[in-house]
């Protein structure tokens, strides 16, 4: 009797354990697909406040009128 309720928990735990396996490669892919989708929508986020806040600094915004300055400087002396 105790063979037999030995060999049932042991079907059991096997049963169990095979349940409990790794995801199959295909849905390994899947989930790489989707973490490398986040991880670029990320970055791009990240990129594009960079830049706009790039676009807004101090320096940006007080060398384009400078250049701008410049260039119109330069239009009336060439004229």
């Amino acid at each position: 009797m105790r063979l037999y309720l030995a060999i049932a928990v042991l079907m059991l735990a096997l049963v169990a354990y095979t349940e409990a396996q790794e995801d199959t490669i295909e849905q390994k892919f899947a989930k790489f697909t989707e973490q490398v989708s986040q991880v670029g929508e990320k970055l791009g986020e990240q990129f594009k406040t960079s830049y706009d806040d790039f676009q807004t600094s101090e320096f940006v915004v007080s060398s384009r009128a400078r250049l701008n300055e410049f260039i119109e400087w330069v239009k009336t002396r060439t004229q």
